[in-house]
């Protein structure tokens, strides 16, 4: 097997692309911090941390479910429970996201080194929460919601209250369209004894949860504007993002799941890019 292939798959493994997803409330909080353009070094470095963080935690996550992967139909040809790459390839390159992490949040604010620990212990403890509790998915938008606060951080050295109303954004958005996702393994982890809001509720009710935590990401997005002092582009852009949220809620229903992937990638994609347009243009007017 050739390099290329190995970091093809490895790249498939993570879902590289969808850092995409995160790395928008990185920058939210970054410009936040400083009311304005951070410094070019301290994005480059952020943006370094969040590649190597999320590289980590989705390595992670499918090396400790290899094998509730491989029972599951939708996601048995994955990397692993195909067999297209080792658990030692794996777990190389957990070591090398570890260590990319590790390098970016040195060349940040001092704070951030004794900080770091937090989200590599939370990517750890994520994947067993399946195993035990349907409240899995809050700590997935938990996890996602250090984003911005450890931007903030990285760039100010101090840990304020203000980057948490941004962490809270993330948290029930992602919070919100995790268990949209979840729906589509409500037989299998009903038949495995696994956890999520679908398949310990029911699929009806669990769509219902993710409408609370995406009204509840709203709400944490006027709070966060509010504390923030933003101006009307930033409401603006929260006005879109609630509509968009809405959409994403209104083309899954619990009789018809075949647009799960739509609301799941495209909506939330766009959505972040939005979120952060919105922020970067209230900063440049003020």
């Amino acid at each position: 097997m050739t390099v290329t292939v190995v970091a093809r798959r490895l790249s498939a493994l993570v879902r590289l692309e969808h850092t995409l997803f995160a790395l928008p409330y990185a920058y939210v909080g970054a410009i936040f911090a400083v009311d304005g353009r951070p410094a070019t070094s301290d994005l480059i470095w952020i943006t370094v941390a969040m590649a190597g963080a999320r590289s980590l935690a989705m390595a992670l996550n499918r090396l400790i479910d290899a094998e509730i992967d491989a029972r599951n139909p939708r996601t048995a040809r994955r990397e692993l429970p195909a067999g297209l790459l080792s658990r030692t390839q794996v777990l190389v390159f957990c070591a090398v996201s570890l260590a990319v992490f590790a390098l970016a949040v040195s060349q940040l604010a001092p704070i951030t080194r004794w900080l770091a620990p937090i989200p590599v212990i939370a990517f750890v403890v994520y994947p067993y929460l399946k195993r035990f509790t349907p409240l899995c998915h809050l700590w997935l938008g938990a996890v996602d919601g250090l984003a911005p606060v450890g931007a903030w951080v990285a760039i100010t050295n101090t840990v304020d209250w203000q980057p948490f109303l941004l962490g809270g954004v993330v948290c029930f958005w992602i919070a919100g369209f995790d268990v949209i996702y979840a729906t589509m393994d409500y037989e299998h982890d009903r038949q495995q004894g696994l956890h999520s809001i679908p398949a310990d509720w029911g699929i009806a009710t669990g769509l219902k949860v993710t409408r609370l935590f995406h009204a509840l990401a709203v709400v944490f997005m006027v709070l966060a504007g509010i504390a923030l002092d933003t101006g009307p582009i930033y409401y603006a852009g929260v006005a879109i993002c609630a509509v968009l949220l809405a959409y994403e809620n209104a083309i899954v229903k619990p009789d018809d799941l075949s647009r799960v992937n739509a609301a799941f990638f495209n909506v939330n994609a766009i959505l972040a890019g939005i979120y952060l347009l919105a922020v970067i243009g209230d900063v440049a007017v003020r």
